[in-house]
């Protein structure tokens, strides 16, 4: 950021919340910028000191390079921190590394929840895909143990109330299994921490496994394993942007190498080629 730039714009760069929402937190006085409040209309630069509700920030260039988007296949057994003071193995330890920017997590996976997560170079993307106004459904696939029966499911369906407020799936459908080890589909529309452990444990029943296969239209590949990231090419990003209610990425002249090359990817994983290597890492 070599000039000065509107300071809702830095701060969705950042990737924590849109302009508009960073606007308002500007209205209400919880920006400072060099230790004052900051105001509406305020210009920064990478050389500014900038926090919000007394957090100090890092700054990020303006972002020139394409918009690009990580699915990881998590595994359990990860955090979804960039560090851990227990020494846990985290989600970042298996992306490949960027030149200037970094990996902006949409959303978050608990420890012992395996499956779909997306990565994103690009922060407003990623609020806007977190966001609860961009309605956007999250499916998982859940085994549960214990007796479920069609008024729990009534139940889960028109919404059931938890200590942050009312909370339901919009769907659930049976997936397979009987008995007191059976594997259900549910849809949530929000994000809330823990949300569909809690939701059927509220209703007497025990969560032993839970892997999210969905976010909005993105599926996981069967291709894909669990550990393995493969990244999106321009269509499924431009798709994914839309979804999300911002204007997709233009195409770049390089586009059609760049999607040949993300297709040669995902033909090494389909082979059993293991993890995906780093796009950006030069042959030796």
């Amino acid at each position: 950021m070599s000039t000065d730039e509107k300071l809702q714009k830095v701060l969705a760069r950042v990737g924590i919340g849109s302009r508009r929402e960073m606007e308002r937190a500007i209205s209400a006085g919880r920006v400072e910028v060099n230790d004052k409040i900051a105001q509406l209309g305020d210009r920064v630069s990478l050389t500014d000191r900038v926090s919000v509700d007394g957090r100090r920030l890092k700054l990020e260039p303006p972002q020139d390079s394409k918009v690009r988007v990580l699915l990881y296949n998590k595994p359990e057994g990860e955090i979804c921190s960039r560090s851990d003071p227990e020494g846990r193995r985290t989600v970042y330890e298996h992306l490949p590394k960027l030149q200037g920017e970094r990996w902006i997590s949409v959303g978050r996976l608990d420890f012992n929840t395996s499956g779909l997560l997306l990565f994103t170079n690009n922060g407003e993307l990623a609020n806007k895909l977190m966001h609860p106004s961009s309605v956007i459904d999250r499916e998982y696939l859940v085994r549960i143990q214990g007796d479920v029966d069609d008024e729990m499911k009534d139940r889960l369906r028109k919404g059931v109330m938890l200590e942050d407020g009312i909370a339901k799936f919009t769907d659930v459908v049976d997936g397979a299994g009987e008995g007191n080890n059976s594997w259900y589909y549910c849809v949530v529309m929000e994000g809330r921490n823990r949300e569909v452990r809690r939701l059927w444990e509220s209703q007497g029943v025990k969560v032993s496994r839970l892997k999210r296969v969905r976010y909005g239209n993105i599926f996981i590949p069967s291709h894909v394993r669990v550990g393995q990231w493969v990244e999106l090419n321009d269509g499924e990003t431009a798709d994914l942007c839309r979804t999300a209610g911002i204007d997709a990425p233009m195409k770049s002249k390089e586009s059609r190498a760049e999607n040949d090359r993300l297709e040669r990817q995902r033909r090494r994983l389909r082979s059993g080629g293991g993890k995906a290597r780093n796009p950006n890492k030069k042959k030796r």
